[in-house]
């Protein structure tokens, strides 16, 4: 029996117990009961067959009250079944902090002797990163540590003192310290890229190579902290482990000094041949001024020479020891 059938089949006898209920109760007192009788029997029995003969009692729950027929657990509502709508997360860029707000780059400068700046670069996302220092004309390549620090110190060429430091990923931080005590001395830089390799020398007082007034990258001269400078002393700058090593020497002397000072490239494997391209950075008074380098180095045959520029900041000689 379909199910359409057995609902109808269950409403009709419905009615023919209610009606015959009617119907008897205007007959005699003792019939009355009798009837009652019979019609809850025939109602009973008519709807209870069906229910004994369907293997799925559904449409008859659906149909009848609950009191009268049990609602099968799997069809009655269950409102605590029912998930709970949750929220979609908030995306990363909604609630995380950018790299910028959790790993924040610092730079700090301190004023040291000699007009020296002391430089100070946290940077704890970035550890052992190739960085780009620039200050007054120079610049040089640095290289932070396993914890993103780096530490230098660095010849002052302007008055004003602003460093600017560059990362790999991008990153730009700026710093200021005013130097006035760069206007009382006078600094003489080359720097150039990598291979391209030059090295200054400056002789004071007349001295000749070798002397104790010959100042170079074997005897830099470097001063004693806390005392004034006798005569002049020469930094070196730049790590040339990073990738584009971008390297320099810088000559400090006072600014009434009159030392001969020279820049020299050697004729090697890794230059002879070639074109050699470089920067002279001049400071005097405070202020910086650059001026380009080109070298057209000998062939190979010449290795062992080494090529003399001299008279740097008047005009450029060429010479050759």
């Amino acid at each position: 029996m379909d199910m359409k059938r057995r609902i109808a089949l269950a409403a009709a006898l419905l009615a023919v117990g209610l009606g015959a209920g009617h119907f008897v109760q205007n007959r005699a007192a003792e019939e009355k009961l009798a009837a009652q009788r019979e019609a809850a029997v025939k109602v009973k029995s008519t709807s209870v067959v069906p229910l004994a003969a369907e293997s799925d009692p559904a449409p008859i729950i659906l149909t009848r009250p609950a009191a009268e027929v049990p609602a099968a657990p799997m069809l009655t509502p269950q409102p605590d079944s029912t998930p709970a709508k949750i929220a979609p997360p908030a995306m990363p860029q909604d609630t995380a902090p950018t790299q910028a707000e959790a790993c924040p780059v610092t730079l700090d400068l301190a004023a040291k002797d000699h007009a020296m700046l002391g430089l100070t670069l946290l940077a704890p996302c970035q550890p052992d990163a190739r960085v780009v220092i620039k200050q007054g004309g120079l610049a040089v390549t640095g290289k932070t540590s396993t914890t993103g620090a780096l530490f230098l110190d660095l010849p002052a060429m302007t008055t004003d003192g602003t460093v600017t430091v560059k990362l790999a990923d991008g990153t730009r931080v700026e710093a200021t310290r005013p130097m006035p005590e760069v206007a009382g001395l006078r600094r003489f830089a080359v720097q150039w890229l990598d291979a391209d390799a030059f090295q200054l020398q400056a002789f004071e007082n007349g001295a000749d190579y070798g002397q104790p007034g010959h100042v170079s990258a074997n005897a830099p001269h470097t001063p004693v902290p806390g005392k004034p400078l006798t005569g002049g002393f020469l930094s070196l700058l730049g790590d040339d482990s990073v990738d584009l090593a971008m390297l320099a020497e810088v000559y400090t002397f006072p600014a009434n000094g009159m030392p001969d000072v020279v820049v020299e490239a050697a004729v090697t494997d890794a230059t002879c041949g070639r074109e050699l391209l470089g920067e002279t950075v001049a400071s005097f008074g405070g202020q910086s001024d650059s001026s380009e380098l080109t070298l057209a180095m000998p062939d190979c045959a010449a290795k062992g020479d080494i090529l003399v520029l001299k008279n740097l900041v008047s005009g450029t000689k060429l010479a050759t020891r």
